[in-house]
């Protein structure tokens, strides 16, 4: 079996987490902002899970699932916020809405 190099992963990993840094910074659609800190969970658990392989042990993998719990759980709360806010003020572009305004 072909084994690729950790370097290879945290590469890889590190590039996804840009991606998706970059997002949240320059994007404003709440969906897409959420889609892009999807990403960069999804980065840390490459991460994990090349440390965890290289290393041998299971701690990383463990922590993996940890993380997609937090990762539903944000999905879910995250969705439930942008309906809210869709069905208050029109739209989901965070730079339109305003709640702090009188």
């Amino acid at each position: 079996m072909l084994s690729l190099p950790i370097e290879y992963y945290l590469v890889l990993s590190a590039v996804i987490f840009l991606i998706g840094a970059v997002g949240v910074i320059t994007r404003r659609n709440a969906i897409i902002i959420f889609m892009c800190i999807e990403l960069m969970l999804n980065a840390v658990n490459l991460t994990l899970i090349a440390f965890s392989q290289y290393l041998g042990n299971m701690v990383g993998q463990i922590m993996v699932l940890m993380v997609m719990t937090v990762a539903a759980a944000e999905a879910a709360v995250g969705l439930a916020i942008v309906l809210a806010l869709f069905r208050n003020k029109q739209t989901v572009y965070l730079d339109e809405v305003n709640l702090l305004k009188w």
